[in-house]
């Protein structure tokens, strides 16, 4: 378990060249970062956090990466999902169960289709900053900063709301310590039985217009269950039916939040970022000498990073040299982020690379940042189809250079907004003004979100060579 406040910096031991401390990010070149007006309460803000508790252990962070291992080698599938950004305002305990409701149900089936466990990683608890692709925002004629998240500033078109102040950091410390407690008492305290989460999948089946489709994977699940019940394998009996582990993630996109909140794990020495169990690089900030390599590098969470169709195969290398030196197995996951049509073109050379050199990472695909589109009517929004055509590129490209594609990341959420277009329900542009309650991105709404799992499901069903029995949630 980490000790509560920071000790003396230490030279990092994954390190491939020079030194690192907690701060030596400072000293490189930083992108997506808030012009902060005044410095000063800022830094006192930092060594306030410096002195809060850590929101997740080593310990926690270290199971992870042994559970990624798993994925690594193909002996596991990884769900990560949740919101775009999470909000302030839209602080409820309703809210955060139905996101980890719906998140279990797309697990249990994702589970069944792999016919292996499924890591489950929310983008909850944390996930609160956003990289935009502008500094500012222009709307009638008046330019202010852009909305950068609510842990930085906020999305009201006004000076004050915009103008990044440092004390929402602690409001969002707090805000995903209540949703951390929650989740933990949903995994462990029986809301996430197995069996009561298949009966809330068989629920949607029915409701679904493309029920007969799903009807032969529910049954299917349900007749396991049910052969598990009768060789005595009930809640009662077994834990892993009646919990689940669960994890949460999000971008580590504002360091000095992320330096406040890391600690040195007591029991070895090593430095771990206490804000989440699972932090990732995004497209925008993967630079080799940038500031967010740098920090992330020195941590030993398992780390993740986004690639986009920028990404050149040797620069991918080079960062996994400096990230994962020791070619650690469930250290690194990397998540395509490419688009529909873009993804059979770019992905296959970084994939090739990446097997050539014998990096163990695990793949993940993120058909959502690279389908989004501008309505006519000057609204965001994803088509399903297009999201679903990438997923299905995704696995095309890993079984022609025979790796493994290990899972999924999307943005989701369990209520029902009408914010992509698509799905079974053919949501269209003109149903998009109904629930549509985003700051940031479009999301899946619950149901798009299940759909997209027993799609995938039959995809993996479709395309796996045999595998071990079902195994628990």
């Amino acid at each position: 378990m980490p000790s509560t406040t920071p000790a003396a910096p230490s030279v990092n031991r994954l390190s491939s060249s020079g030194s690192w401390t907690p701060d030596s990010w400072r000293d490189c070149p930083i992108r997506q970062v808030p012009a902060y007006p005044d410095l000063a309460k800022l830094e006192a803000m930092e060594q306030r956090l410096r002195r809060y508790p850590p929101l997740v252990f080593a310990g926690e962070a270290r199971r992870l990466k042994a559970h990624l291992a798993l994925a690594a080698e193909g002996k596991a599938f990884v769900l990560q999902g949740g919101d775009c950004a999470e909000s302030f305002s839209d602080f409820t305990a309703n809210v955060i169960r139905d996101t980890f409701r719906v998140l279990l149900q797309m697990a249990v089936v994702l589970t069944f289709g792999a016919s292996l466990p499924v890591v489950k990683m929310g983008r909850m608890a944390g996930q609160f900053a956003k990289p935009r692709s502008s500094d500012t925002e222009t709307q009638n004629g008046v330019t202010l900063p852009s909305y950068r998240g609510d842990i930085v500033n906020g999305p009201e078109f006004t000076a004050e709301a915009r103008t990044p102040d440092p004390a929402r950091m602690e409001f969002g410390y707090f805000q995903s310590a209540s949703t951390l407690n929650l989740l933990r008492a949903f995994s462990s305290g029986g809301y996430a039985d197995l069996h009561e989460v298949h009966r809330w999948n068989l629920g949607f089946v029915e409701r679904s217009p493309l029920a007969e489709r799903y009807q032969d994977l529910a049954h299917r699940i349900d007749e396991t269950l049910s052969f598990m019940a009768a060789c005595g394998m009930t809640s009662a009996t077994t834990r892993d039916l009646r919990e689940t582990d669960f994890y949460i993630s999000h971008e580590a996109l504002l360091l000095p939040y992320e330096q406040a909140l890391s600690r040195i794990d007591s029991t070895t020495g090593d430095w771990y970022g206490c804000s989440a169990h699972f932090l990732w690089i995004g497209d925008r900030t993967r630079q080799l000498d940038g500031a967010h390599v740098e920090f992330l590098r020195g941590l030993q969470n398992p780390l993740g990073m986004k690639v986009g169709p920028s990404q050149e195969p040797d620069d991918l290398l080079r960062i996994l040299d400096v990230l994962n030196p020791t070619n650690e197995a469930g250290r690194i996951t990397l998540i395509s982020r490419m688009g529909a049509e873009k993804v059979g073109a770019k992905l296959p050379a970084l994939v090739r690379a990446v097997e050539r050199e014998g990096r163990k990472v695990v793949w993940l695909c993120d058909p959502m940042h690279g389908n989004t589109i501008t309505t006519g009517s000057k609204i965001k929004t994803r088509n399903f189809d297009a999201i679903l055509k990438e997923v299905r590129g995704f696995f095309d490209v890993h079984a022609a250079e025979g790796s493994w594609g290990g899972g999924v990341h999307v943005e989701m959420t369990g209520q029902n907004v009408t914010e992509c277009t698509g799905g079974a329900h053919r949501l269209s542009e003109a149903d998009l003004g109904e629930r549509y309650e985003t700051f940031c991105d479009p999301r899946l709404n619950a149901e798009q979100s299940l759909e997209l799992a027993f799609l995938v499901a039959e995809e993996l069903k479709a395309r796996r060579l045999p595998v071990p029995a079902l195994a628990a949630q």
